[in-house]
């Protein structure tokens, strides 16, 4: 696909500070209207001097209200640099090139969920990319199991991010602190074990320790996973190789026992990667 096609101009229409240095921004666009959860989106810095946008995962996609054109799509992000910062001080009605929706998303194929509990797992920033598939699984009639959701934070001072939402979603949400001092001590395996939640079904996204334990705790127990990888990202395109993940078999086309996250991924059978 080419990249000059699925990139557009894109209005500002809400601001939130969610945590201290995390922010969710609402778009007003048509561009993600086939989106699926797990994709992201390539943001541009509105001055202009960076020349590659800044990836960033689809929290929602919703239809726009009444007057509005489109759709709105909604990204929750972290200021980590100098790109994410200056997207982070734009305000509402500002205009900002977005591309997308680009990668592969979370399957969620009739055969995989049918008669499966399914638990999400999100370490920190890997919330945002859990909600948009959340929702869309809260909206389905034909799910015979259960769906719980466990975020992860460091502390109390990331004030529980986002875990309203997928509560006002209708799922059951659950909530770990590194320190305990916010819901259960501990990881978010730890809080799975710790309540008796039962998994058939994974969907994960974190920091990589977290993500190389889920790799371990579903191997053990023969539990399919699907996990979104974070990763540092330059063109977002495939072109540079800057973002690869070691892989369980070689790539048929490069000889080589790696995936680009950008393009194979983000999102993995957990049991096709090595972390």
């Amino acid at each position: 696909m080419e990249t000059e096609k699925i990139r557009k101009r894109s209005r500002i229409t809400e601001k939130e500070l969610l945590a201290p240095d995390i922010y969710r921004l609402s778009f007003e666009t048509d561009l993600c209207s086939s989106a699926e959860p797990g994709q992201f989106i390539l943001v541009y810095p509105p001055d202009g001097a960076k020349l590659l946008g800044r990836p960033i995962c689809i929290a929602d996609v919703t239809s726009a209200g009444s007057g509005d054109a489109g759709q709105r799509l909604s990204i929750v992000f972290r200021i980590a640099g100098s790109g994410t910062r200056e997207i982070a001080s734009c305000e509402k009605n500002d205009i900002l090139f977005i591309e997308g929706p680009l990668g592969h998303g979370y399957p969620s194929d009739d055969d995989l969920l049918k008669g499966r509990d399914i638990v999400l797992l999100g370490g920190g920033l890997g919330a945002p990319s859990l909600l948009f598939l959340a929702k869309k699984l809260a909206e389905r009639k034909d799910i015979p199991g259960s769906i719980t959701v466990i975020l992860g934070y460091r502390d109390s001072s990331l004030d529980h991010f986002l875990a309203d939402d997928f509560r006002r979603i209708g799922i059951e949400t659950l909530i770990a602190t590194d320190d305990g001092s916010e819901g259960i001590r501990g990881n978010v395996l730890d809080a799975m074990d710790s309540s008796g939640i039962r998994a058939d079904l994974i969907y994960a996204c974190g920091p990589m320790p977290m993500l190389s334990a889920v790799k371990r705790y579903s191997t053990e127990r023969s539990i399919p996973a699907y996990v979104s990888l974070e990763e540092h990202m330059a063109c977002g395109v495939g072109v540079c190789l800057g973002c690869v993940v070691r892989t369980a078999e070689k790539d048929p086309h490069s000889h080589v026992y790696n995936a680009r996250i950008c393009t194979e991924g983000p999102v993995f059978d957990i049991k096709d990667v090595e972390i």
